[in-house]
C-alpha cells in the first residue's frame, strides 16, 4: 500500500509551484506541464509514481533554465 501521506506532500508542493503561474487554470498548469511530460518522455502519465511526477514539476518550474518555462523572480510578472 502506498503512503496516504504522500497526498499532502504532493499537493502541498503543487500549491506552491501553482503559486509561481498564478493566472493558469488548473486544466491548464496540468495540460502544459504534463504534455511536456509526454513529449519529452514518451511515457504515458498512468506509469510513473507520484514522486517522479512532483520531481518533473519541480523540473518544469525551475530556475535553472532548464525547463520549457522559468519561473518569474519576486516582482516580474508571470510568463504567458
Amino acid at each position: 500500500m502506498r503512503d496516504p501521506n504522500r497526498i499532502d506532500r504532493f499537493c502541498n508542493e503543487l500549491s506552491r509551484l501553482w503559486h509561481m503561474v498564478p493566472d493558469w487554470r488548473f486544466g491548464q498548469l496540468i495540460s502544459n506541464v504534463l504534455g511536456q511530460y509526454v513529449h519529452e518522455t514518451k511515457r504515458d502519465i498512468f506509469f510513473p509514481e507520484d514522486d517522479e511526477l512532483l520531481e518533473y514539476f519541480r523540473q518544469y518550474f525551475s530556475m535553472e533554465g532548464s525547463s520549457p518555462y522559468e519561473a518569474p523572480l519576486k516582482g516580474d510578472p508571470p510568463q504567458q
